[in-house]
């Protein structure tokens, strides 16, 4: 016997696209961001799905973010969809939401050069202007050390029952690496997620109907478009270890200098340069192209590019990315 649904009872729902774009910029990751669609914070470029004109999701997509930035997507993948209640904060994109439920289906772009964009209200920005703790390529941030480790002890301190303390400090332990803990780059959204249940994000006081706290870290976006930018860093960071998604990120001919300052950009760390190149050369996936890097000052680099039979191949996996020791 089928279940009887009372249509009335089910609501409003309504269905929100929005797309993380990457691309590369001097071998560093920038993510796209639009002005905020509520008056606010930077948004990611995001728009309402349309059934009697979008065929698809992703041509949807694609419509919202040439319409807001003039920028055409190329290589892109569905990310994740998100609809927690009280978090997704309807925004001016979505007029006449307000009393929906929004359900946003995000998806994840790559692109080898940040483009100039149509208008002011579309720019690239580094992504570690939103997780200022997640980029340890020149050490520990101090922000951990000096902000978040002491806030996190205090939260996990907070709890009244001492089993439920101990579950908490488990938790920032492992999450956060304290204690000897070893640091997981593919942690990124569970350590933003840590810091918004701890009340240490701005989004965590707004979206709770409170005033910011004394401690707020990074920048904050409209909506949960930062929490959507966390799922798609962590997605990154993990997906260039078994697939070379890489390359969709670096031009047709790049030098391995270029690729590495790229890879430590989307994992956060310095890499052994020579393990790092000895890999590259186990892998087969990039090869010279006899040309020097055409600049001025310092020694010549050899031009490479990425072998795409790889792919061809079904064999490619993706890049090892051996951490230096003190990184």
């Amino acid at each position: 016997m089928k279940p009887e649904i009372d249509p009335g009872a089910l609501g409003r729902v309504v269905v929100g696209l929005n797309a993380v774009i990457f691309a590369a910029d001097e071998g560093e990751l920038n993510v796209l961001v639009t002005e905020s669609l509520d008056g606010g914070q930077p948004a990611l470029p995001f728009g309402p799905f349309d059934p009697e004109t979008h065929r698809t999701f992703e041509i949807g997509l694609r419509e919202w973010v040439r319409g807001q930035t003039g920028f055409e997507l190329g290589y892109v993948e569905q990310l994740y969809t998100f609809g927690d209640r009280g978090r997704e904060a309807p925004v001016a994109a979505l007029a006449g939401a307000e009393d929906a439920r929004v359900i946003s289906v995000g998806y994840l772009g790559l692109t080898p050069e940040a483009r100039a964009l149509k208008g002011a209200e579309a720019r690239w920005v580094a992504w570690s202007r939103f997780f200022p703790w997640e980029d340890h390529r020149d050490g520990k941030p101090a922000i951990l050390s000096e902000v978040i480790e002491p806030a996190l002890r205090s939260w996990a301190d907070e709890a009244a029952a001492p089993g439920r303390r101990a579950a908490r400090y488990d938790r920032v332990r492992l999450t956060f690496a304290l204690d000897g803990a070893p640091w997981s780059e593919e942690r990124a959204l569970d350590r933003y997620e840590l810091l918004y249940e701890a009340g240490l994000v701005a989004e965590a006081a707004r979206d709770r109907g409170e005033a910011a706290g004394p401690v707020t870290l990074g920048q904050a976006m409209a909506s949960d478009h930062r929490r959507i930018l966390a799922t798609a860093l962590s997605r990154l960071r993990g997906k260039i270890k078994y697939r070379p998604v890489v390359f969709e990120l670096t031009p047709a001919e790049f030098t391995l200098s270029h690729l590495q300052r790229l890879v430590e950009s989307i994992a956060g760390f310095p890499l052994h340069k020579q393990n790092f190149r000895r890999a590259l050369d186990r892998a087969g996936f990039v090869e010279g192209t006899g040309r020097m890097e055409a600049k001025t000052g310092g020694r010549p680099a050899e031009l490479h590019r990425f072998v795409r039979a790889t792919l061809r191949s079904g064999d490619a996996l993706g890049l090892s990315i051996p951490r230096l020791k003190d990184g």
